[in-house]
């Protein structure tokens, strides 16, 4: 029986590794670039991204502007990105053509340092390629996928990997590479270090995914647990998101509805520098992003999204008297939006420093370790011209115990469960045109 058991194990562990190694490769490797963002912009972007301190105050954020529109005359400006420090450069985010520019400039002198595509850089593609954004809905609904998946692998592993009086391969390795073993325990003792982290890193950024994340969203805001709406109760909201204003909303408050300024009589603006003075007067942390009004009942709403998670916060301001319509603290957000905003820093190395980035850098390596060597395993075990798919037990009944359960964590995230249901036809399908093969 406890033969019977490891291959239907064997089996799922085979095409749960089968569908997720090439995205768990290309997560793992723009998930350690994106770690290092912050230092990649600081030395390979330096000249747009850093700037001397001097002694004099930066020139206003009106006049910044005014410099950045100058390089497209007909772009109108969306958001302003104050220095996160007296070295940084100051950030005008334009739109011409539907199309949203960074124009990265020197804050004491106006000068601008660089003009970029938002959607051409670093940093931004590697975001899009993490998220599977660059190739629509459905293809990020694959890292949802993905996602269960990996946590089905690490369950199956584990059996897999449990020794069983076993003495090599647990936390040592055999032999070496020219034969396969030398892999196998590498792909073992590989996953029972990375385990947990691939197991956490799947965890964290669920969240983010298209159909689980966002019942989750919108299942801790009917709770009371994500969102304070009781901060909108008595204001006038408009339809547009929070997260289409700024880039920095983060994840509980993405969704949440941007406020409504109220006309005054006459309708005069109080302008984006003395905006950016009532926010610094609220304490709003340095480098946040502030969108400016698109319109008669548009707000100035302003998000600061700094390493330190228990510091963000978002701010909306009326365009004409300056009043926060909306004040958002990370300590007004519900108990769940904390926790999925805690491990979202986490999974992006936002928190303790270098140890994080470090501790996420090694899960990620690791993983891409992990799918190396199982790819190696796979190519030196499968039947020449065959895909090599772990043969089912004999005994039905143990085969449809472990299908279960296997489905019974898919189902724990809508779209997985639906490949495995989707997997599931097509094997049975498949074994119905051929004769079973003996296990």
């Amino acid at each position: 029986m406890r033969d019977a058991v490891y291959r239907a194990v064997w089996r799922w562990h085979f095409y749960a590794g089968l569908l997720c190694l090439p995205f768990l490769i290309l997560l793992s490797a723009t998930g350690a670039i994106y770690l290092f963002k912050d230092e990649i912009n600081a030395t390979l972007f330096a000249a747009r991204t850093v700037v001397a301190a001097e002694a004099t105050a930066p020139l206003s954020p009106d006049r910044l502007i005014f410099n950045a529109l100058e390089t497209a005359p007909d772009a109108e400006a969306a958001t302003f990105t104050e220095p996160a420090d007296a070295t940084a450069s100051a950030v005008v985010t334009l739109v011409e053509d539907g199309r949203r520019i960074l124009v990265f400039l020197n804050p004491y002198t106006g000068d601008v340092l660089d003009r970029v595509a938002a959607d051409r850089e670093l940093m931004m593609v590697v975001r899009r390629l993490h998220s599977l954004a660059y190739f629509g809905p459905v293809a990020n609904g694959v890292v949802e996928v993905v996602a269960g998946f990996a946590i089905i692998l690490v369950a199956t592993g584990a059996y897999l990997w449990w020794p069983r009086g076993r003495g090599g391969g647990v936390v040592t390795i055999r032999a070496g590479p020219a034969q396969r073993v030398w892999w196998r325990d590498l792909h073992a003792v590989t996953g029972l270090v990375a385990g947990a982290g691939l197991v956490f890193l799947a965890a964290t950024g669920l969240p983010w995914s298209i159909v689980w994340g966002a019942q989750l969203r919108t299942w801790s805001n009917a709770a009371g647990l994500g969102q304070p709406r009781a901060l909108w109760a008595d204001k006038a909201v408009s339809a547009v998101p929070m997260g289409e204003r700024v880039s920095a909303a983060g994840w509980t408050m993405q969704d949440a509805p941007v406020p409504l300024s109220r006309p005054q009589d006459p309708l005069v603006a109080i302008g984006i520098d003395r905006a950016v003075a009532i926010l610094h007067g609220l304490g709003m942390p340095a480098g946040f992003e502030v969108a400016l009004p698109a319109g008669g009942t548009d707000v100035y709403a302003a998000a600061a999204y700094p390493r330190a998670v228990s510091r963000q916060r978002l701010i909306s301001l009326d365009q004409y008297t300056g009043r926060p319509l909306v004040d958002v603290r990370f300590s007004d957000i519900g108990g769940v939006g904390r926790a999925i905003q805690y491990g979202i820093g986490l999974h992006k190395g936002d928190l303790w420093g270098r140890a994080n980035q470090l501790a996420m850098l090694a899960f990620c390596l690791a993983t891409i370790l992990l799918s190396i060597t199982a790819a190696a395993m796979w190519w030196k075990r499968r039947p020449a011209g065959r895909l090599g798919v772990p043969p089912w037990p004999r005994d039905r009944r143990i085969a449809a115990g472990v299908t279960g359960l296997v489905l019974g964590l898919g189902l724990l995230f809508p779209l997985t469960g639906l490949v495995i249901l989707a997997m599931l036809g097509l094997d049975l399908g498949i074994q119905t045109l051929r004769p079973r093969r003996a296990a």
